[in-house]
């Protein structure tokens, strides 16, 4: 039996914040809990590890754990002082009851500003001994929360925020670069324009690349409403190496849709429901990758992971879910168990 395993292991991105970091952050101690975060996948088996998103932390993060603000704020062109007048507007928009006020209004051009993803990923890649992936929120997402003034059409800011985070992402030095998108799948009508977008994105990155979809995660709720069936026009035409799916907390029937993937892009199959708090066995895990490999085809599989991000769960019950998916891959695979050092 080959020593790597066919399917690999990894996380979606986010990880609970640690308590005591929030009770008393510092840099140094933002620096030992992703050393905690990373260590833990490290030795739960996963493949490819993740900072758990703690690059994006503040003590008062916002309604999305950072992962709007600390994107769009630093970016030039995008003004965060908000008027009463423009919050009452926002609230009013379709799709945005998840939030409570936009963050930021587009004023002028969109630039780079002040955003520096590459030191961000250097830092949180130091600490890992294992291949590391990096999360950056996608350009349809990140556009749809904004409140525009100046360009009028949604698609055409889309563009521009991608072109800011396409000068970023050249510099990143990652073994994995993933976009993540949690708002399209409610919108499916939406994929050419976000598919360009996101394009301009994957196509600067110098490593490969994912795309992350889902139907949300709020309070342990999904977001948005819909089937992966109309996104496969999307996910087709995707310049990307793979993709990470919600598939677990999905009916189990809807996997069949994913027989039309391109075989070029290797499918990332959620099997960890990450909306529950229990915890999944190892043949449970395995069941799913079984039944996966009967609806889509035999190999199609390429990565294993949770259906999204951990961060509003607690953190032994998030440890206990990432162990279980190198045991399930495991047992899948027939390969023997892992000795404890």
């Amino acid at each position: 039996m080959s020593d790597t395993p066919r399917i690999q292991t990894t996380v979606v991105g986010s990880y609970p914040i640690p308590d005591w970091l929030a009770a008393l952050p510092s840099e140094q101690a933002l620096i030992d809990a992703t050393r905690v975060v990373i260590a833990t996948q490290e030795l739960a088996g996963i493949d490819l590890v993740c900072d758990g998103e703690l690059y994006r932390f503040d003590v008062n993060h916002p309604e999305t754990n950072g992962m709007i603000e600390y994107f769009v704020r630093p970016l030039s062109g995008i003004r965060t002082e908000i008027t009463f007048e423009e919050l009452i507007e926002y609230r009013a928009m379709p799709g945005m009851r998840f939030r409570t006020r936009p963050p930021g209004v587009v004023d002028g051009p969109i630039g780079s500003g002040t955003l520096d993803l590459p030191l961000a990923c250097a830092r949180a890649r130091r600490l890992a001994t294992r291949p590391f992936k990096f999360t950056v929120t996608g350009p349809h997402m990140l556009s749809k929360t904004l409140l525009d003034r100046h360009y009028g059409k949604l698609p055409d800011l889309a563009m521009a925020v991608a072109d800011a985070l396409a000068r970023q992402v050249a510099h990143v030095e990652a073994d994995v670069l993933q976009l993540d998108e949690a708002n399209l799948p409610g919108s499916p009508d939406e994929w050419k324009w976000a598919a360009a977008a996101i394009n301009r994105v994957l196509d600067a990155a110098k490593c490969k690349t994912a795309v992350h979809l889902c139907f949300g995660n709020y309070g342990g709720q999904s977001i948005q409403k819909g089937d992966w069936g109309k996104l496969m026009d999307y996910l087709n035409s995707l310049h990307v190496d793979h993709i990470v799916m919600e598939n677990a907390h999905r009916p189990p029937e809807e996997l069949a849709v994913f027989r039309d993937l391109r075989p070029e892009i290797g499918m990332g199959l959620g099997v960890v429901d990450i909306k529950a708090t229990e915890v999944e066995s190892a043949e449970a895990i395995a069941r799913q990758i079984e039944r996966a490999d009967k609806l889509i085809g035999p190999g199609r599989v390429r990565y294993i992971h949770p259906d999204c991000g951990f961060w509003m769960l607690k953190r032994p019950i998030a440890d206990a879910k990432i162990a279980a998916l190198a045991r399930g891959r495991d047992l899948y695979e027939g390969r023997p168990k892992a000795k404890v050092a």
